[in-house]
């Protein structure tokens, strides 16, 4: 990671136990405690801790596999990082995440872990071990709760623990004033903060793979199917989209993130250190992929981690490419976001940002249709050189981000015909000085996409206005 000059994200458990050593053990050991339902095929006798009559095996030892561990565990590990390299100021590892989908611990982790995790417990955890991280490296950022989804945000698994229809009487919940899980968890972390003078929550960080069928960790499926992976990115930002899932009403993940940020504990960045929104290995998932991507940008989002990477062939690493490496010598997306609209972003989405000198504007524009659309581009505040660099990924060519010719450019904008299903990057580079900026969006025939660059400013997002209790922050994807 330092060779390629990437940041490192830890997960440290909190969980209270750790591998007891390198050697292969079962957690529910057939010989041990009886004949199961299934067993590993390569190892037979590790059963899967159910009994044959369908009952769950209880009071296993934990210890058959695992070896207790407290705060001190953690410390003693990041010793050994920082001896290595260095701190997070430094050369060492910037990120540690509080352990991983803590909700889910009964089922993952059951043979150390049986009882569904609390409110209690989370803040308990929490502070426990962030405040030990925190203490063996100060500049270390920590991340949590790393909820797995949409339901870990409003309620605890002690919850929805007994099953059947427990949202109608969330126990866990409402001994905490109803309370939704992430609302109590920020206040805790503040309360905390004010008493003990130290900051042990940088990032609330939660997972977010969306609901709707056949989208995420999925092949691209069939039309129908492609065509909703492209609308429901939406549900990271959009008011007005109703999640096409069980969900069944708007997320908008990432204004809801600031909201709640804003609201309980501010000054608390922004991590989404999972998503996936599949077909990775198909045009339709580059396309999702650098909507998401823009989306991050624009809604002003701290942090984010894919979970998994496609490998450096597929189409959805050439959306990543699009905004880091376009054209093969390391020009990238710039750093400094760019108001941008669009008549019908669910159509023709576009983004937009300027390089830190201000010099050159670059423009994404995604084209989710499956036909060639025509939009005129308008630039408001910005005095562009005659001609645009235009690089594209398309069907035409699945191996390779092409150079086309240049575009010809207006002192307020073009008109640019968009392939179907294709991503265009627009290098536009000033003519000239740029003057204050304004806000215009001019509205034309759909499909019509509009930029007005705002230099002056670090960040922008079609949101409300930024609270000054948020930190500013810059936007590599």
């Amino acid at each position: 990671n330092r060779r390629t000059g990437t940041a490192t994200l830890l997960t440290v458990p909190l969980i209270g136990w750790t591998p007891k050593d390198r050697t292969r053990a079962c957690g529910f050991s057939v010989s041990k405690y009886g004949a199961q339902q299934s067993t590993d095929p390569w190892m037979p006798d590790c059963g899967n801790g159910v009994r044959t009559d369908g009952t769950e095996i209880t009071g296993n030892d934990p210890h058959d596999t695992s070896a207790a561990i407290t705060p001190a565990f953690v410390q003693a590990w990041m010793a050994h990082l920082l001896g290595k390299y260095g701190n997070a100021a430094g050369t060492g590892v910037r990120f540690y995440n509080l352990d991983n989908e803590p909700e889910l611990w009964d089922e993952t982790h059951r043979d150390v872990h049986p009882a569904p995790t609390s409110y209690d417990e989370m803040r308990d955890r929490t502070t426990a071990y962030a405040a030990a991280i925190k203490a063996a490296d100060p500049t270390a950022q920590t991340l949590g709760p790393v909820s797995w989804g949409w339901t870990a945000y409003f309620w605890s698994a002690l919850d929805w623990a007994p099953g059947g229809a427990w949202w109608n009487n969330p126990q866990d919940r409402l001994a905490h004033g109803n309370i939704p899980f992430v609302e109590w968890y920020l206040q805790q972390m503040q309360a905390d903060e004010q008493q003990q003078g130290v900051r042990l929550l940088d990032y609330l960080d939660l997972h977010y793979y969306p609901e709707a069928a056949g989208v995420t960790l999925s092949p691209a499926g069939t039309a129908a199917t492609q065509a909703l992976r492209l609308r429901s990115t939406r549900s990271l930002w959009d008011p007005t989209y109703t999640d096409e899932s069980w969900i069944a009403e708007p997320v908008r993940l990432v204004p809801r993130m600031h909201d709640w940020s804003d609201t309980y504990y501010p000054g608390t960045k922004l991590a989404i250190s999972e998503y996936n929104w599949g077909a990775l290995d198909n045009l339709n998932g580059a396309l999702a992929q650098a909507d998401v991507l823009g989306i991050f940008g624009r809604e002003e989002l701290d942090l984010a981690t894919l979970w998994a990477s496609p490998s450096s062939a597929q189409p959805g690493a050439f959306a990543f490419r699009l905004f880091l490496n376009y054209d093969g010598l390391h020009d990238r997306f710039g750093d400094v976001s760019v108001a941008a609209a669009s008549a019908d972003q669910e159509q023709l989405a576009i983004y937009a940002a300027l390089d830190g000198a201000g010099g050159v504007l670059r423009l994404i524009i995604i084209n989710k249709a499956t036909q060639a659309l025509t939009s005129p581009v308008t630039l408001g505040n910005f005095r562009p050189a005659a001609a645009a660099q235009v690089y594209r990924y398309s069907a035409a060519n699945l191996a390779a981000i092409v150079r086309e010719a240049d575009l010809a450019v207006s002192q307020t904008g073009f008109t640019a015909t968009f392939p179907a299903s294709s991503l265009t990057l627009l290098v536009v580079p000033a003519s000239g000085a740029t003057p204050a900026p304004t806000v215009t969006l001019t509205g034309t025939p759909t499909p019509t996409a509009t930029s007005t660059p705002q230099p002056t400013r670090t960040v922008t997002a079609t949101r409300s206005p930024t609270p000054s209790a948020r930190p500013s922050s810059t936007f590599t994807p």
